[in-house]
């Protein structure tokens, strides 16, 4: 039988009461950390295989705000450049059978690290650059006010078999939920609520055989953004995110609600996003790539969705994505091919359907079907090969 172990036993521990209980979960073989109703300051917490965190309804666990309280350094991705960075504030590495599930909720005192974004160009021209020139991983540690590369709120990096549900999460220093290299994944009845910058929502990096479901979405950035390594670091790894399946979620607010990329460099294939309703965003669907990324983009599937007064695209495919962190140093175009969007519906858009390949390597295979929508601007298309609409009506929408 599984051991079970309750936080409340481990007071004595102040803020690491949380990181001894699964210490001792750990020793015991593993099983179940309880966090019973009410309100627990932690630091980091790194969970170990077969450890299950279980947040009692009513409970509320706030992080801490000190940067100096998630060192050491650990191995981590940030935007998609493998590095040691502070830790995560939920992170594992190498493990499998692992769980963070219940009614509780993660407050990850976001507002102590978005500042950051204005100081960090620096250490991020430096890491993304690194791979070009030569730097190896064991060489790229930060971990430092002055780098201010802020760190994802749960990372779960190199492990299998994950179950997180239930629980409502909110204001991280900046990615919110983003496993990686991770494999059979559930994602479910979590509730992503965070408005700092570059705060994306859920972000699957280089996984394999993911389920996102009964998720809502209120963030800073992008709500979900599929992505798979940033440029030479990215086709270094080679690791694809691939078997996505993305269902009945909610996004409301952010950026994109339904992304890939833009560093997706490794490469992504075998998304299906169906049955979701997206409001109040930037773009609904948004593919975003540019030169350098090189990478792929190979069947994926967006169907059956609702996408209501995004105050850009609805439907956007974009190989000049002009937000990057870091200008890549190479012009590696992306392949992007074999993308079917239909059953949309869907008003209020500044522009319906925006679809832009690069010149010198156009987008394939596209297929547009069954999508109405009414926006402001109706359509834009350039650089594509096979470019197939069926049932498309774009009505006009003047706004007031």
């Amino acid at each position: 039988m599984d051991s079970v172990f309750n936080i409340s036993d481990f007071k004595e521990y102040g803020k690491n009461a949380i990181q001894a209980a699964v210490d001792a979960c750990e020793k015991a073989g593993g099983g179940a950390v309880h966090v019973p109703a009410g309100e627990w300051r932690s630091g980091p917490i790194h969970l170990k295989s077969n450890i299950r965190l279980c947040l009692e309804e009513g409970s509320v666990i706030r992080f801490s705000h000190r940067p100096e309280d998630y060192l050491p350094v650990v191995f981590t991705r940030w935007e998609g450049c493998e590095c040691y960075n502070y830790s995560p504030l939920i992170y594992a590495r190498d493990c499998e059978n692992i769980s963070v599930t219940g009614k509780g909720t993660l407050i990850g005192s976001g507002e102590s690290w978005w500042s950051w974004k204005k100081l960090q160009q620096a250490a991020a021209e430096k890491l993304c650059h690194a791979q070009f020139n030569g730097v190896p991983v064991s060489k790229r540690i930060f971990g430092t006010e002055e780098a201010a590369l802020r760190p994802s709120f749960v990372q779960f990096i190199n492990c299998k078999n994950i179950l997180l549900e239930g629980f409502t999460i909110t204001d991280g220093p900046q990615w919110t939920i983003h496993p990686v290299y991770c494999e059979d994944v559930i994602i479910r009845d979590i509730d992503v609520l965070t408005h700092g910058p570059n705060t994306d929502g859920l972000n699957p990096d280089s996984c394999k055989n993911v389920l996102i479901e009964n998720c809502a979405f209120d963030t800073g950035d992008d709500c979900i953004a599929i992505n798979s390594g940033m440029n030479e670091d990215g086709w270094r790894v080679n690791r694809p995110c691939e078997n996505i399946e993305i269902r009945n979620c909610q996004m409301n607010g952010g950026h994109g609600g339904l992304t890939i990329g833009s560093a997706m460099s490794g490469g992504v294939r075998n998304i299906h996003a169906h049955n979701c309703r997206i409001q109040g965003t930037w773009q609904g669907i948004r593919l975003k790539s540019m030169r350098g990324r090189g990478g792929y983009v190979d069947n994926a599937v967006f169907e059956n969705l609702e996408i209501i007064q995004v105050s850009e695209q609805a439907i956007q495919i974009n190989m000049f994505y002009e937000a990057s962190t870091v200008i890549p140093k190479s012009n590696s175009p992306s392949d992007f091919k074999n993308i079917v969007v239909r059953n949309i519906s869907g008003k209020s858009a500044g522009t319906g359907i925006e679809i832009k390949g690069l010149p010198e390597h156009k987008l394939r295979n596209i297929s547009l079907e069954n999508i109405r929508l009414s926006a402001g601007n109706a359509f834009f298309c350039d650089n594509v090969e096979n470019l197939s609409m069926k049932n498309v009506e774009i009505r006009p929408h003047h706004r007031p």
